[in-house]
């Protein structure tokens, strides 16, 4: 049975737009969300608050960016991602797809609409957005990895005449101003644009080596490998097992391994591998090993962290984090979807995220809350989607 939304209005009050349940956050863990909630008949609205679907893909990446994994691991539920199986979909092409599936399954989404307060009055969650307000029965968080850019305090302390960005607003070299890049942040962002400016540019990459995977994907052989992988990340690498709780804490903590760009290429490129950025003296990056890093461009490729201080409730533990079980949170009614590691290695994953978002979907169909939370905590995302 489907619940319609409705509008109430009180004298004296704004009106109030009621759902069942709201989804923050139209990226590929909302919309998830809703294809699902569509397919148990239920009510709801997904709030966004880019101007159009697909928002983050398309002006927090860079335009060379292509997804880590192949297109036939990148479709959500209900329609596979429209590329050829073993081609590695562009940003752009991820932030289209996403804009045509929740058309094609006409998913009912506002953007331009950001939400400002999420707080409870009595039984019903209240949703503020500008002069909007929301109430419903269930809210669900699908804001996924993209928080807010993570720079040092140090950063501000930078020569004016140096460039200076973080990787999300990075697009391309003509950026840049003649002379050296410095890198700071050696994960999969930090090593790709590299990469991209020492076709130009001299360029360091500052920060400690997190490692690379053992093959090249693209390859045959990573084709007969990644079917194997996949599943070890899906099904193996989870909060369920031992050996998965134990990658979880090593991947929130310490971040992925280098996915695309083998320390080969870097020295092909003549990327210069030096040590982590400390400080600023005479408003130039000192490394830790004290060499003055004499550039004329900085990118922070320092990843981002998770912001939920807009989110006025009683359901995060002393470290500030969400207090979940697979994303059903101890506060009844309040969901979690697309964090890293929220259930498995590929919860983040637009390929991934679909077996959070059923399972969510299902809670909220069956009414359950508070029952299912134990305290299982996130952490901050991740600096590249995936």
């Amino acid at each position: 049975m489907t619940i319609e939304a409705a509008t109430v209005e009180v004298a004296g009050e704004p009106l109030v737009e009621r759902y069942e349940t709201i989804v923050i956050g139209g990226g590929q863990a909302g919309l998830s969300v809703g294809y699902y909630l569509k397919k148990h008949g239920r009510s709801f609205l997904i709030l966004d608050a880019n101007e159009r679907i697909g928002g983050s893909w398309r002006t927090r990446t860079w335009s060379s960016l292509r997804l880590f994994t192949p297109a036939r691991y990148d479709g959500l539920a209900g329609w596979p991602f429209p590329a050829p199986g073993w081609s590695f979909p562009t940003a752009r092409e991820a932030a289209d797809y996403l804009e045509a599936y929740a058309d094609r399954f006409q998913l009912p989404v506002e953007t331009a609409t950001r939400v400002e307060r999420l707080t409870r009055d009595g039984d019903n969650f209240v949703v503020e957005a500008g002069d909007r307000r929301f109430e419903a029965d269930n809210v669900v968080v699908a804001t996924g990895f993209y928080g807010e850019p993570v720079v040092p305090d140090f950063a501000a302390e930078l020569d004016p005449r140096i460039v200076q960005m973080h990787s999300s607003e990075y697009r391309d070299p003509s950026q840049l101003r003649p002379g050296g890049v410095l890198l700071v942040g050696a994960g999969n962002s930090g090593a790709d644009i590299a990469m991209e400016s020492s076709a130009t540019h001299r360029t360091w990459l500052s920060g400690r080596d997190k490692g690379q995977i053992p093959v090249r994907i693209g390859t045959w052989r990573a084709r007969l490998l990644l079917p194997i992988l996949w599943f070890i990340a899906s099904h193996v690498l989870t909060v369920k097992t031992p050996i998965g709780r134990k990658v979880r804490l090593h991947a929130l903590a310490e971040g992925a391994p280098r996915i695309r760009v083998k320390t080969d290429d870097l020295d092909a490129a003549g990327v210069e591998r030096v040590p982590k950025t400390a400080e600023v003296r005479d408003g130039l990056p000192v490394l830790e090993d004290g060499r003055v890093m004499d550039v004329a461009n900085v990118i922070w490729s320092t990843g981002f962290r998770l912001d939920f201080s807009w989110i006025d409730l009683p359901a995060f533990g002393d470290d500030d984090e969400p207090m979940h079980e697979r994303g059903v949170c101890a506060e009844r009614g309040l969901y979690f979807v697309g964090l890293d590691f929220l259930y498995s290695f590929t919860s983040e994953n637009v390929g991934g995220v679909r077996r959070d978002a059923k399972h969510i979907a299902r809670q909220i169909a069956k009414g359950k809350g508070s029952d299912q939370g134990s305290g299982q905590g996130s952490d901050q995302g991740s600096d590249l989607p995936v």
